[in-house]
Order: structure tokens, then sequence, then C-alpha cells
């Protein structure tokens, strides 16, 4: 659905989108991550045609964005990072005028696509109300319901629950999810909870420059206490325990912090059976046994830093 080639954008001296090259099918959900300032919000106004790229390539359904500019629009949605809507009209009248600039005419036709999105969206309960006195969640939704009124094949979407409080962000990955079976979705965040729990790929930029491309679960994989065990222990020295975890097999390394052994297993591979066998062979009486939390932020650190 989405093909970006070899693209570029250039500020002056300055290389704002570096040559970055990805592709996104319906029904995936493509977290777009980085610091701020690595070229996210660029790429994204260039795949939607709002900027124009320096060179290289995009593709939308087939279509060139800068020898299609008006096609391109038709079949994107897109919600940009505090997306602007008219804060005098009411949500009716304000999906009326989107529907308008759609190009739906027909009255009949007009009233379907306004349901449909009042309905996906949960905003019948403030249809007929100012979109100014709407709470930041609901006008959240707005921008959702204008973005796929035309039920496009793709969605671009920039930092989309920013600012909403759980509850809120949770109504709007409900609302992403029931979207993404027949979509090509692009997600912008800063959120990391939110890449596991709707993003089906990860792509990673920094200064301009593509540097992750693969799934969450394979992102984790990368974190440095992957599958590592902590672990305190009584009743025997911890040196020469140590010592006796870095000869096993399975073992890379194993660090002492804070009176605790944190031992890392060599290929990431899970070493949980330690518990079971080596320690209480050795007659260890260990106090404490957990796995380490991981996250994409230590990752996303490592790679942007």
């Amino acid at each position: 659905m989405i093909e970006v080639k070899s693209l570029h954008k250039r500020y002056g001296s300055i290389d704002a989108v570096n040559g970055i090259s990805f592709q996104v099918n319906r029904g995936e959900i493509l977290g777009f991550l980085g610091p701020n300032g690595a070229g996210k919000s660029t790429t994204m106004k260039m795949i939607t045609g709002f900027v124009r790229p320096s060179s290289g390539t995009i593709l939308v359904d087939g279509h060139n964005v800068q020898e299609h500019p008006v096609t391109i629009k038709e079949k994107i949605g897109y919600l940009p990072e505090n997306g602007p809507v008219y804060g005098e009209m009411t949500v009716q009248e304000f999906l009326n005028f989107i529907a308008e600039i759609r190009g739906f005419r027909d009255p009949m036709e007009k009233v379907e696509k306004i349901d449909r999105v009042c309905d996906l969206c949960r905003l019948n309960s403030v249809r007929h109300q100012s979109i100014e006195t709407l709470s930041k969640g609901f006008k959240q939704r707005v921008g959702f319901a204008q973005a796929v009124l035309h039920d496009p094949p793709v969605l671009i979407m920039d930092e989309p629950t920013d600012g909403l409080d759980p509850n809120q962000k949770k109504e709007v990955r409900k609302i992403i999810k029931a979207m993404a079976q027949d979509k090509a979705i692009i997600l912008s965040t800063h959120i990391l909870e939110e890449v596991g729990a709707l993003c089906s790929r990860v792509i990673i930029i920094s200064k301009g420059a593509l540097i992750a491309d693969e799934s969450p679960e394979s992102l984790l994989e990368r974190n440095r206490k992957f599958n590592a065990l902590r672990i305190q222990v009584d009743g025997v020295e911890i040196e020469a325990v140590r010592s006796a975890l870095r000869d096993l097999p399975e073992v890379a390394a194993v660090i002492l912090n804070d009176n605790r052994l944190e031992i890392f297993p060599k290929n990431k591979q899970a070493i949980e059976a330690l518990n079971l066998k080596t320690f209480p062979e050795n007659n260890w009486f260990i106090t404490q046994f957990e796995k380490p939390p991981v996250g994409l932020d230590e990752v996303i650190w490592e790679l942007t830093a």
C-alpha cells in the first residue's frame, strides 16, 4: 500500500530525512519511532503530500505522490499532531463540512458516512456539542473521525494519544485496532507501551536515517537484559557462586550489583531452568529470583544516542 524509496528532504545543509526506504502493507500498523527532530513528522508530511521531497519516490496504492497529489489525498486519512478542528462548529457540523470537502454531495450518502464514523469513534453522545467545549479525548476522536470519514485504505497518524489520560488512550487504541484489519497504518508515537499494544512492526529513525525495521518482539530481544536473571543467595560466598555460574555453557556474563547477581545468557536464550537444576545441585539458598523488566526505551536509547 505504501512504498517509500530513497527518500530525502534537505533544508539548506541539513538532511532532515536522509535516504530512508520502507514499505507498509494492508493490515499492518507500523510504529514510527525516534527522538525529537529525527525526521518522523517530515516523513509523514511527505507521504501525505504536504511537503515535497528533495529526492526519492513515494507510492501510495501504486500512485506516485508527486505526480498524482489529489488521487493520493483521496486514499489517505491524515491525523497530524494536535490536528486542527473548528472549535465553534458542532461535531455534526464539522463532519458535514469534511464530507463536503471530500466530495460527498448526496445528502443520504453524507448522513451514512457521518453516522458510520460517529459510531466507530463513539461520538454520538457529543454529536451536537460545539467542539471547543469537548475534552481533549473527544477532540482527538473528532480528529479520527475526519481522517476516516471517507474510509481510506491508508491512515497516517502523528502522536494520536499525546496528552490523553489513561482511559482516553485506551479508547483511542480500541478505535485504531478496529480500523487496522483492512488498512495500512503508520503511527508516530513517543509512548512505548503503545507500540507493544498496537504495532505489528516498528521503524526507528535517527538524524533522518533509518536504523531499525523489525517487529516489537525482535526489538525487545536487543535489550541487554532480555532473558537475564537476578538472584540473591544466602549462606554461601557470593563470589564462589558468581564464578560457578560464569563457567556454565549457557551463561555469557555474571555481574555483582548491590549484593545481587545479574546473570546474562548467551544468545539471549531462556535460562530459568538454572533455578530447577544448578541451584539445588549446589545447595544454594536463593532468597530472591526474578527476571529484570525489559522495555523498548533502553533499546531506542542505545540505537539513537
